[in-house]
């Protein structure tokens, strides 16, 4: 069984996602009390953050008994 060659490098995508945001919090981190604000302001401007933020926290209200 052959197997397929990767397209991609996980981690090479991992660091570039990682400076980017690092980059971000640089340029933005006079607008935040902290760097968990900033990642939560993020999360919150994404439509995909926020459907995924949502998410996990409808899992953890099940989970919660």
């Amino acid at each position: 069984m052959a197997t397929k060659s990767k397209t991609f490098d996980c981690v090479e995508m991992k660091h570039k996602a990682q400076e980017e945001i690092v980059a971000q919090w640089k340029t933005r981190k006079q607008d935040f009390s902290s760097y968990e604000a900033f990642l939560e302001a993020g999360i919150k401007e994404s439509e995909w953050g926020r459907r995924m933020w949502e998410k996990l926290h409808q899992a953890k209200k099940r989970n919660d008994y």
